[in-house]
């Protein structure tokens, strides 16, 4: 029976609510907006299938990578729409050419995330770009299994540990799956996200009506303006390197449809600089058991940080793919794909990466935000107020920056 006694030892996959036979596992949101398993003890068999399962319970030997990749969509609309480099939305259509199905991460009605799966690239197409948010796996990893006993090709995308617990589910390799996971941050909480978006709304409808002026009537002002869609790493407004968190969408006035009602870069965005300042990660992801090939992914993904330094006539700014290719199966669909390729090596990309880490500590300043979150304070406030910066020692990061740089481009020419 699955007994969560310190919450950093559960990742949320969901592995356990699905495998249950007698499906009396739920998930419940914790105070910090995660979700974690709950078990009816009057209904369970004690059958052990939840503890099976378990990819923290059970962890696999790490798997070093057979090739490490720089990658580039070809299909310049394909990468632009991508966070880095189009290497998913490559892999999907192979997988879609096949009769295959793609599962992915996607927005739900609440911009929320949860896990789905799609037989068409138009489905396919929401699942593009990264989304900072722990998704809800729900049915995944059992509709996974369906399509797979079906002898159906299958991609499944997802953090490592969700990889890790999708493997567990199934119990046994299907040579027609390709999973696929990503170099990760962590996950930020859901709960915090969803306060911080509704906190924004009311934002934009307060600025929209202080424009219109105090005395004039404009009845579409009154009307809170409709999402049609985030994107936690746009590239089009300031380039890949100096993304943007952006929110789009359209109000009652036709003037305004389709409009960016919120544009920040990310590291001036509130809820991105408590998600890279590790101050609302989830408990797990501090000590991370299924990164660096421990979720036995076929393929991980992720952005090739630090390409300027390392082959600066690849980089272009629109985006690079970074491709460790970790199985006999990945490298078979990996070779099939056109793109634009360079290898590279572990040695090379590890320093640059901080998906790499297995081990983060916790933002010093975290029981504070989630003692003040839990008061109802404004996310925005908070994360102004704990992660506010004195000028003092900007300068001194800036300085440091500077002389890091000029340390490097000695040693290049020398």
């Amino acid at each position: 029976m699955i007994y969560i006694q310190d919450k950093k030892d559960c990742c949320g996959c969901s592995a356990c609510v699905q495998k249950c036979p007698k499906h009396c596992i739920s998930l419940y949101e914790d105070e910090e907006g995660f979700l974690y398993p709950r078990i009816d003890t009057n209904h369970c068999i004690d059958c052990g299938l939840c503890e099976k399962v378990c990819p923290f319970l059970n962890c696999d030997k790490a798997v070093p990578p057979q090739g490490v990749w720089a990658v580039k969509n070809q299909n310049e609309s394909d990468r632009m729409h991508s966070s880095s480099g189009g290497v998913f939305i490559a892999l999907a259509r192979e997988v879609l050419a096949w009769g295959g199905v793609v599962f992915g991460a996607v927005f739900d009605g609440n911009y929320e995330v949860k896990i789905t799966y799609s037989e068409t690239l138009e489905g396919v197409r929401p699942m593009m770009g990264s989304k900072y948010l722990q998704a809800r796996v729900e049915t995944g990893f059992a509709d996974a299994e369906h399509f797979l006993k079906q002898g159906r090709h299958v991609l499944f995308s997802g953090t490592p540990c969700q990889i890790a617990g999708l493997h567990k589910y199934l119990r046994k390799d299907y040579p027609n799956l390709l999973s696929v996971d990503f170099l990760c941050h962590g996950v930020p909480s859901p709960g915090v996200w969803r306060r911080y978006l509704k906190e924004t709304m009311n934002d934009l409808q307060s600025a929209r009506r202080a424009a219109a002026g105090k005395n004039t009537v404009f009845p579409s002002l009154n009307v809170m303006p409709t999402i049609v869609g985030i994107e936690f790493r746009d590239k089009t407004l300031h380039g890949w390197k100096k993304y943007s968190f952006v929110v789009r969408g359209r109000s009652a006035s036709k003037a305004d449809k389709n409009s960016v009602l919120l544009s920040d870069i990310h590291r001036e965005n509130p809820f991105m600089r408590g998600f890279l300042s590790d101050i609302y990660l989830r408990p797990s992801c501090y000590e991370c058991k299924c990164k660096n090939g421990v979720s036995h992914s076929d393929l991980t993904i992720a952005d090739f940080w630090g390409i300027d330094r390392l082959m600066l006539d690849f980089d272009d700014d629109k985006g690079v793919g970074l491709v460790l290719v970790n199985t006999t199966s990945g490298h078979h669909f990996f070779d099939k794909l056109s793109m634009e390729k360079r290898l590279s090596s572990l040695a090379d990309v590890q320093p640059l990466n901080g998906g790499f880490k297995e081990y983060t500590r916790p933002h010093p300043k975290r029981v504070q935000f989630f003692q003040r979150f839990a008061k109802g304070e404004s996310v925005k406030n908070i994360v102004e107020d704990l992660l506010h910066v004195p000028l003092w020692r900007r300068i001194l990061r800036a300085i440091k920056k500077l002389c890091r740089r000029i340390f490097q481009r000695k040693l290049t020419c020398d």
